[in-house]
């Protein structure tokens, strides 16, 4: 029996078209279930019952509606309710072994690659129309989530007890799941950018205060422009001489000082 519900002002989604497919019949009577409820309550019951003939279009559903019409305008029809129409769908359009097909569903229907939260929900729908309560239905659903999920609920130390508790622990715990990925994939990419910059610090560059610095690995660093030479502790190791220049200061005069080794006299090319 439909419930009242006075004055609301929730907007309500009105039902699709309903063509007499037989997979559309329970959406239909609920979704029509559930605005008349929400809005028409103060309508008459010959109101609400031509309200939802009026989505009745096409297929076979369109012959049906024109004959029930016809049997109204003459006064010979059993329908004088919203509920009466309802049941008359089910009963022309409604599989008759719904039940059966429920339970068919019930058995097979897995979790794959859904979450856990979309599992529930599409397992709760099928399970209202399969007769299967209390320890079947837990054992139907424990079957159809995914290994990894089935197994953690098994080892928790208290089992839930009820299909509801099983359902609100297995969407808990794939949502933390879920999460923790997440979480894994962050810190991987901080921890790749972070091995990543004290590799490049083997061989490539680095711009300093001192301006940029070129090296290799085992090697020296190499100053901007070709300027002063560093050491691997960061030393500088003064700038860099033209090899012309060492002739040069071999034959001049004055100052005789290798400034390869230090030695006076000593001919830097043969340091």
């Amino acid at each position: 029996m439909l419930l009242q519900q006075q004055g609301s002002r929730v907007e309500v989604a009105r039902p699709q078209v309903f063509s007499g497919r037989m997979e559309e019949v329970s959406t239909f009577v609920n979704a029509a279930c559930l605005y008349i409820r929400m809005k028409m309550m103060e309508e008459a019951a010959a109101t609400q019952v031509v309200w939802v003939l009026s989505y009745v279009q096409g297929g076979i559903a369109e012959a049906w509606k024109d004959n029930l019409l016809d049997e109204l305008a003459k006064g010979e029809s059993e329908v004088e309710s919203a509920e009466q129409l309802f049941a008359k769908i089910r009963d022309n359009f409604g599989e008759i072994l719904e039940e059966e097909r429920k339970i068919e569903q019930l058995r097979t229907i897995e979790q794959g690659g859904r979450t856990c939260d979309e599992y529930v929900q599409e397992f709760k729908k099928i399970a209202r129309e399969s007769g299967y309560e209390r320890r079947p239905l837990i054992e139907e659903f424990k079957r159809g989530l995914n290994g990894a999920i089935r197994r953690k609920l098994a080892e928790a130390e208290e089992l839930p007890t009820t299909i509801g508790e099983w359902q609100e622990r297995a969407v808990r715990l794939n949502r933390n799941q879920r999460q923790s990925r997440a979480e894994e994939r962050v810190l991987g990419k901080n921890v790749a950018c972070t091995g990543g910059n004290a590799q490049s610090r083997e061989g490539g560059s680095y711009r300093g205060r001192g301006g940029q610095i070129t090296w290799r690995t085992g090697g020296r660093y190499r100053g901007e422009g070709g300027g002063n030479m560093f050491n691997r502790g960061g030393a500088q190791m003064g700038p860099r001489r033209d090899p012309n220049a060492m002739d040069v200061d071999r034959g001049r005069g004055g100052d005789r000082t290798c400034y390869v080794c230090g030695k006076w006299g000593h001919m830097a090319k043969n340091c």
